[in-house]
């Protein structure tokens, strides 16, 4: 079964708000398999249009990454977030199958 990610583009309107969720959503992504992989730093724009913060974050599956998102835990998040923040968020799965020039 192939990995799920969300993946966030996050312009920061109140950073101390935004604070805040960062700080609470540890233990929830923790409780639900979520691993970073991607959380800020630096980044290059190469076409389209870009946020300033970007994030990647890693489920075992869809299922998982569903779960955390729609979880009681995850809810008082996401309302600190939409408060402090613009956000893009979706969520994909992972691709494993072949690879170009593994033949």
């Amino acid at each position: 079964m192939p990995k799920a990610y969300w993946i966030a583009r996050v312009d920061v309107t109140d950073p101390t708000l935004y604070q805040r969720y960062v700080d609470g959503n540890a233990a929830v992504f923790a409780k639900y398999g979520g691993r970073f992989v991607v959380r800020g730093g630096p980044f290059d724009s190469l076409e389209g249009t870009s946020r300033s913060r970007n994030v990647v974050l890693e489920f075992e599956s869809r299922e998982a990454a569903l779960r955390c998102y729609h979880s009681p835990e995850y809810a008082p998040q996401i309302a600190i977030r939409q408060a402090s923040a613009v956000t893009d968020l979706i969520l994909i799965e992972g691709y494993d199958g072949p690879q170009p020039g593994s033949q």
